[in-house]
């Protein structure tokens, strides 16, 4: 595992500096805490017209929209900034996200190790 000092600082800055327009940061945090029980995020894929997302809920807030609210302000924001489709890598056993996404409009499209990588048109 490494630690922070470690990540190289370019790395750093990809993963902290959000240009709103072409990356989407999305997190939910919560009231009663203030820490981050979700987060969403898209980026480009270099050398193409489309997006990659992320999406994670902790345990204990799933299954209360979080995810679908994200996967859908997502969706909208990658459209909004160009992007003709969203791709988003999801273990295969991960029954629920696939679910969620399939009702997102989200189709597997191929298979990559224990993944399946999802994907939806936007344009």
């Amino acid at each position: 595992m490494q630690h922070l000092h470690e990540i190289p600082p370019a790395l750093v800055e990809r993963f902290t500096r959000v240009d709103g327009r072409r990356e989407v940061a999305l997190v939910v945090e919560d009231p009663g805490h203030g820490e981050f029980v979700a987060v969403g995020r898209f980026a480009p894929i270099p050398g193409t017209s489309n997006a990659e997302f992320a999406l994670v809920v902790a345990d204990a807030w799933q299954h209360r929209g979080l995810g679908r609210a994200l996967l859908e302000r997502l969706c909208r924001a990658a459209r909004a900034a160009g992007y003709a489709a969203l791709h988003g890598y999801v273990l295969a056993d991960n029954r629920d996200m696939i679910q969620l996404a399939a009702k997102l409009g989200f189709t597997p499209v191929e298979r990559d190790g224990a993944a399946l990588v999802l994907s939806r048109q936007l344009k």
